[in-house]
């Protein structure tokens, strides 16, 4: 679980609380048991309690950092593409963008149409400015990470705009699919944050709950179905699931893994879950003893009993990982051997580097659901090959503090990316979060060609081989993808799983409908 509450007393008093709650909606009206069917129905509040928040909320489009940030972004703006729930790119403010044959130029050509909240139409100049913004070298957003590339966006036209990049990307179109590069007017004023999405501000409140209308500009037609969305923050998770079993909000993101069979044994709730590329892998820093030794990386590896990790971790919730990131990505590497436990391997492998009685630190905190259990199950694990796991527990702050990137044994977690971008922000030199301190002379130059061909035969080929490179000499022991697992009220529909990683349909709440 997510934060330091007792399990036994928390399913304790959840089950309490569920036998003890009489069958009311919030009206206080006796509640439905079968979900709505038929079309959708227009009108009505959602209510969602999203994990997280505090005093430092923002309606910031380019700099989301918690869930209920993330959440507001992605209903109050859109970037210029986006994946959608079956983790395809899905045209948004743009209705394409294309590549020049160098694939050094790309061009997006807008919607017809489109406009922001106020009615304004959005302009070439519109976009330029939103980037502008976002890679401002004095004060660089959340995406400017990804964006190392881009040399200059001009206007091209009425409706179009280039993106002119200092080097080639066959992918720039999967660069620019992420939820931090919405676009907003040229004059932009976070304290009237205007979008192009489905819902617009109306009332926000730090650390508390955000209030959103349905945008009547929307260029969806008939959507949103709601009149209003209401995100409210919730710090515990027992706070949260209370919320719900209680009916003070209709949904809630993360239920706890320990409270999915509760949940779904009452006939008011409904669980959603989604399988993802979410990942929440170990990493050993490559450059330091004793992980500059490929043997001793690799021992680490066969110790993991991935099996277990994914029972007694994820509560059954997730799929094998082999130690590669990026599932979903059609140049997904699937042909490698699945990596098994061997602890006479790894043994044999530590005892050859002179590490036979092995002793490492592992950094531990609860930066997502499961982590620090994980450490707990592979510290049992590891005794088996008669490696030692020193568990060293720091809160989040603490861990993501000025000691993030430098640890030589520690954790993260990921959500979905296809693997080109994925490597961008964590297996170059250069990335914002190389936490492995991977730098691998053959690695970089076939990721090097890999970005800049666009013949997708012989990139999926340069492709292969990189991750050849990771899954032998890597620095990641990637164990395992979480499954996404959300829960609502029977009468919410229109909600469905999304293998983005993120909760509740993507926090995306424009075909949500209350029966």
């Amino acid at each position: 679980m997510k934060h330091s509450l007792n399990r036994r007393g928390f399913l304790a008093g959840t089950a309490a609380l569920l036998a003890a709650t009489p069958l009311l909606t919030s009206c206080g009206t006796t509640a439905a048991t079968a979900a709505p069917t038929g079309a959708p129905r227009r009108g009505g509040t959602l209510r969602v309690g999203i994990t997280g928040g505090g005093s430092s909320d923002t309606l910031d489009p380019h700099s989301p950092v918690s869930s209920p940030d993330i959440a507001r972004t992605l209903n109050l703006y859109e970037p210029l593409l986006f994946r959608d729930h079956d983790y395809q790119l899905e045209m948004l403010v743009a209705k394409s963008v294309t590549a020049s044959p160098d694939a050094k130029t790309w061009t997006a050509v807008l919607r017809d149409g489109i406009r922001f909240h106020d009615g304004r139409p959005v302009t070439p100049a519109d976009v330029v400015a939103s980037f502008r913004r976002i890679t401002d070298p004095k004060d660089p957003k959340t995406g400017a990470a990804s964006l190392g590339m881009l040399a200059e966006v001009v206007p091209v036209g009425e409706n179009a705009v280039e993106f002119r990049l200092s080097e080639p990307s066959a992918t720039f179109d999967d660069y620019l699919g992420q939820y931090p590069l919405g676009i907003v007017p040229a004059d932009f004023d976070i304290k009237k944050p205007i979008g192009t999405g489905p819902f617009r501000a109306s009332t926000f409140t730090p650390g508390l709950q955000s209030e959103f209308v349905r945008n009547e500009h929307y260029w969806r037609p008939g959507e949103p179905y709601l009149d209003k969305l209401v995100l409210i923050d919730f710090a515990a998770d027992d706070a949260r699931i209370n919320a719900l079993l209680s009916s003070q909000v209709d949904a809630v993101d993360q239920v706890p893994l320990a409270l999915i069979d509760v949940l779904g044994s009452d006939p008011r709730m409904r669980i959603l879950t989604s399988e993802t590329g979410t990942w929440l892998p170990f990493t050993m820093r490559v450059d330091r003893p004793p992980f500059d030794d490929v043997r001793v990386r690799e021992a680490m590896r066969l110790i993991v009993d991935r099996e277990q990790m994914i029972n007694q971790v994820l509560s059954g919730q997730g799929r094998l990982g082999n130690d590669l990131y990026a599932p979903f990505d059609p140049d997904y590497a699937s042909e490698l051997p699945q990596r098994k436990q061997d602890i006479a391997k790894a043994r044999r492998l530590l005892a050859e580097a002179g590490k036979a009685d092995l002793t490492v630190e592992l950094v531990t905190a609860p930066v997502q659901a499961g982590a620090v259990e994980a450490a707990q199950v592979f510290q049992q694990q590891a005794k088996a090959a008669g490696v030692t796991v020193e568990l060293k527990k720091v809160d989040t702050t603490t861990f993501y503090g000025d000691d993030y990137l430098s640890w030589d044994f520690a954790q993260d977690f990921w959500y979905t990316r296809n693997y080109l971008p994925q490597v961008a922000q964590c297996a170059l030199p250069d990335s914002p979060y190389n936490e492995t301190h991977f730098n691998d002379p053959e690695f970089l130059d076939l990721v090097g060609r890999a970005s800049s061909t666009m013949d997708a035969g012989v990139r999926s080929e340069l492709l292969k081989k990189a991750q050849r490179i990771e899954y032998e000499r890597g620095g990641y022991i990637i164990w395992g993808f979480a499954n996404q697992v959300d829960a609502h009220q029977v009468y919410v529909a229109g909600l469905a799983p999304s293998r983005t990683g993120l909760p509740l349909s993507g926090y995306q709440f424009r075909k949500a409908w209350l029966g």
